[in-house]
C-alpha cells in the first residue's frame, strides 16, 4: 500500500515565525522516510474538526510551490481542490506551474467544495450543490483540454473560454494524474469512474459499499475498475502508536484501498508524525 502525508494542521510549536521552516523539514523527513506522497488542503479556515477557524491556515498552492522548492522525489497535491475557489483556467495554469517546477510530481485533486463559512467569511463563490458539480465536471473537462493539444474555444453553462493555450506544458504527459475527491454515489464516483485516474474515498464503515459503487460506474460506462487508484485518509492523534497505523492501513487494504494519507491532529511537534510513519512504512510495503 502507498502511503502519503496529508498535512492538514499547521499550529506547530513556534508559531507562524517558525512554520516555513517547520512545513520544510516535515516534508523533507517525509520524504526521506519513504512517503510516497505529500497533500494539503485547500481551506482558508481550519476546519472543524481539527481545530478552531482562527488556528493557522496556509493557502495550498503557495504552500504547494513551498514544497516543490524543498522535496525532490514525493508527489505533491492538494486534498482536494474547491472547484469554485479558482477560475478553470487559472487552476489548470497554476498546476501546470507547479508540474513544472516541480519535475512533474503534481496530482491535481479536486472536488465540488462544501465549507461554505470561509466561502463567505472571504467572499469566496459558493452556489448551491448542483451547480458545483455542474462546475466540478467543467472544470476537469476544461483541464484536460488545456493539458492536451488543443487551444480550441470551451463553451459550457459556466465557463466560457476563448482559446484554451496553455504553454508550456506539463512535464507529466499526457496529462498530470487526476484525483476525485468524495463518495457522492450518484454523481462524484460517476465522475471518478468517466475522467479521474484515482479517488479518495471516507475510510468509514461505508467505504466497502462505495468501492462497490465505483465499479458498478466503471462497468457502466465501459471503464476498467483496476485502473483507479483507491485512497483513503488515516487519522492520527497524540496517542496512536505505528501498530496502529498499520493494523487501520492494513485493514483499508483488504477492502480493496491501494493508498492511504496519514493525516495528524492535535500533534503540535511534527517530527512525532515522522517518526510513527518510519515505524509503519516498512510494515505497509
Amino acid at each position: 500500500m502507498k502511503v502519503g502525508l496529508h498535512i492538514s494542521d499547521f499550529t506547530w510549536d513556534g508559531g507562524a515565525e517558525e512554520l516555513r521552516f517547520r512545513l520544510a523539514d516535515i516534508a523533507q523527513r517525509a520524504e526521506l522516510a519513504g512517503v510516497d506522497r505529500i497533500s494539503v488542503m485547500d481551506h482558508v479556515w481550519q476546519i472543524g474538526h481539527i481545530g478552531p477557524p482562527e488556528h493557522e491556515m496556509l493557502e495550498a498552492y503557495t504552500a504547494l510551490g513551498w514544497l516543490a522548492a524543498k522535496t525532490e522525489r514525493v508527489k505533491l497535491l492538494t486534498m482536494v481542490t474547491a472547484v469554485v475557489y479558482r477560475e478553470p483556467g487559472l487552476l489548470a495554469k497554476a498546476m501546470t506551474t507547479l508540474d513544472v517546477l516541480s519535475g512533474g510530481r503534481t496530482i491535481l485533486g479536486i472536488g465540488a467544495a462544501w465549507n461554505e463559512d470561509e466561502a463567505r467569511g472571504l467572499g469566496l463563490p459558493f452556489p448551491p450543490t448542483a451547480e458545483r458539480f455542474e462546475r466540478l465536471e467543467e472544470t476537469i473537462q476544461i483541464c484536460l483540454q488545456m493539458w492536451s493539444d488543443s487551444e480550441a474555444p470551451f463553451d459550457g453553462k459556466h465557463y466560457h473560454l476563448g482559446r484554451t493555450l496553455n504553454s508550456p506544458q506539463s512535464l507529466q504527459r499526457p496529462r498530470p494524474y487526476l484525483m476525485i475527491g468524495g463518495g457522492g454515489e450518484k454523481k462524484t464516483l460517476r465522475l471518478v469512474a468517466t475522467y479521474a485516474d484515482a479517488c479518495n474515498i471516507s475510510a468509514s464503515p461505508e467505504a466497502g459499499h462505495k468501492l462497490d459503487v465505483l465499479r458498478q460506474h466503471c462497468e457502466d460506462v465501459g471503464r476498467d475498475y483496476e485502473q483507479v487508484e483507491k485512497t483513503t485518509m488515516i487519522i492520527i492523534d497524540p496517542a496512536t502508536t505505528s501498530d496502529d497505523i498499520v493494523r487501520t492501513a492494513s485493514g483499508l487494504r483488504d477492502l480493496g484501498f491501494t493508498a492511504a494519507y496519514i493525516a495528524a491532529k492535535g500533534i503540535t511537534e511534527p517530527a512525532r508524525v515522522i517518526d510513527l510513519l518510519a515505524a509503519a512504512l516498512p510494515e505497509l510495503g
